[in-house]
């Protein structure tokens, strides 16, 4: 992750979650939804076929989490950077530190989606706590590790994964509030938003520390560079905002024109009324003969 292409592909890692939640999140509250996604029936009525049962978000957690993986020790190609001690050295130094904390970064988001894969594929019943357990888990470690990331940084990168760090941290506090306390809309709202944030700040990132729009990079021992950063952070809360809304304003336009759609005049069923007595019941009978027969 070390590099323009690693911090991409973490962006585009969590945006594409993000907007998946997004969509999730906007179409749940247009329909009235007490639960953010239904519950899945028991194993043997989801179907006999092993690609009925794997849910696409596991897999994708665990596709995406290898493809960070595996560039960490191999990449460029002819290198291995699976090594962790220098047995060479008299000192048995540790080494590679930080491709390892970039891997077990992914690696607990792996395991969050062989837990969703375990839970709604393997198992009789799905464990939802268990799979936003793991989930809670998987930004707890990423917190933590950027934490650490932060020794041995200049100031720039130093203030730059603070805020990551302070968006991170925010993130798993609601998804730890999630797993005591689930189905709640504003916990899908606010984790949504801060998803989007997040997201859009890594892509920030990456483009600040190695390709700057302007060609020059940023200094930290320029004032305004790291004021402006604080600024550009601002800016992300409001455009993470907006990315949201947007998302809710096409998921209503869909759901209102589907809706609309499914339900044409004079093509719903309509329930006989009760209230009506049988002599009434006999003229409604034959004006529809009636005009069945002048058609």
């Amino acid at each position: 992750m070390g590099t323009f292409q690693g911090h991409l592909l973490a962006g585009v890692f969590f945006l594409v979650f993000s907007l998946y939640y997004a969509v999730m999140v906007s179409l749940a509250l247009l329909r009235g939804q007490r639960l953010l996604s239904p519950p899945l029936p028991p194993r043997e009525k989801r179907g006999h076929r092993w690609w009925q049962r794997v849910p696409v978000q596991g897999m994708m957690k665990v596709v995406i989490a290898l493809g960070g993986i595996i560039p960490e020790f191999f990449y460029p190609p002819g290198v291995n950077r699976m090594k962790i001690v220098d047995w060479e050295d008299p000192r048995r130094p540790f080494i590679f530190y930080d491709n390892w904390d970039h891997a077990t970064m992914y690696g607990f988001f792996m395991l969050s989606g062989v837990v969703d894969i375990v839970s709604q594929a393997c198992q009789a019943w799905q464990n939802v706590k268990l799979e936003r357990a793991a989930e809670a888990l998987a930004f707890c470690v990423l917190t933590l590790l950027m934490a650490a990331h932060l020794e041995n940084k200049g100031t720039l990168e130093i203030r730059v994964h603070v805020l990551f760090v302070v968006l991170t941290f925010l993130v798993s506090l609601v998804l730890i509030i999630e797993v005591w306390v689930p189905d709640q809309p504003t916990l899908w709202v606010l984790k949504t938003w801060l998803g989007l944030v997040l997201s859009c700040w890594m892509l920030q990132l990456s483009v600040l520390m190695y390709v700057p729009p302007s060609g020059q990079p940023w200094k930290a021992e320029n004032p305004g560079d790291l004021a402006f950063l604080t600024i550009f952070f601002c800016w992300h809360l409001a455009l993470g905002a907006a990315v949201l809304a947007a998302v809710y304003g096409l998921c209503s336009l869909w759901h209102h024109r589907f809706s609309s759609w499914r339900e044409t005049p004079g093509a719903k069923y309509q329930p006989c009324p009760r209230g009506y007595s049988n002599e009434e019941l006999e003229k409604l009978g034959t004006e529809a003969m009636l005009q069945d027969g002048g058609v």
